[in-house]
């Protein structure tokens, strides 16, 4: 199996129904285009149509660029996500990986033109788009009403549900993004971004292992630094 049938085939197992026919199947693939990006490499796409993409393996960050050369982190994306990218308007977009990472890509209008043949498929991305909708909402609360030490505690927790491994003492997080991702994410300084994690550190709630790794020794007691509603209200 090459690299691209085995990467559409594990598209059609998360987005596609299993009832499928073949021709539908036959026509979305005929409109995917297999990347295989670098680390600090951005996808080459056309910005002047939407792009959705399916993030095979790896992480990326889908950035949206200002006048001036400013630029704005809008998401990290992992393996199993679907990524919309918006055609270019008053800014424009890009992803890039993280780490090295396989993607594909489909020109969305098409592709949804396709879609909608397929009520199943139509579900399982609306139900994507949901998720996605939710987590650019939550963010949207953190930039605006929380505290630097709400933020972080609150991008903490986000990863552990998205990319967390359960140990023995905890959630251990493998993060694949820098601290200036994170700093540029969450609207902070690297410099607040270091004296934060070092506060959580000295209050045993996390460790810090190596550049990337992290241990959330307490989500419980994480949970009460990040600002959220408490469960009786």
């Amino acid at each position: 199996m090459t690299t691209f049938e085995q990467s559409f085939e594990e598209f059609s197992s998360r987005y596609l129904t299993d009832g499928a026919e073949p021709e539908f199947r036959r026509k979305v693939a005929c409109l995917a285009r297999l990347a295989e990006v670098s680390r600090d490499q951005n996808l080459l796409v056309d910005d002047h149509i939407e792009q959705f993409v399916y993030i095979c393996d790896g992480s990326t960050k889908l950035v949206a660029h200002a006048s001036h050369s400013r630029d704005q982190i809008v998401a990290f994306h992992f393996a199993g996500d679907v990524v919309s990218i918006p055609a270019r308007l008053h800014h424009s977009y890009s992803i890039c990986a993280l780490r090295d990472a396989t993607l594909l890509s489909f020109p969305g209008e098409r592709f949804l033109d396709i879609a909608r043949e397929n009520a199943g498929v139509i579900g399982r991305l609306f139900a994507a788009s949901s998720t996605s909708l939710l987590r650019c909402r939550e963010k949207t609360v953190t930039l605006g009403r929380k505290s630097a030490s709400e933020r972080i505690a609150s991008f903490l927790l986000a990863m552990a549900e998205r990319i967390g491994t359960p140990v023995e003492r905890g959630i251990s997080l493998d993060l694949p993004m820098s601290r200036r991702d994170i700093a540029d994410s969450l609207g902070l300084t690297i410099e607040t971004v270091s004296r934060q994690l070092t506060l959580l550190r000295e209050q045993s709630l996390i460790e810090t292992v190596g550049r990337s790794g992290i241990l959330l020794l307490d989500p419980n007691r994480l949970e009460d630094c990040a600002g959220y509603l408490s469960a009786a209200a």
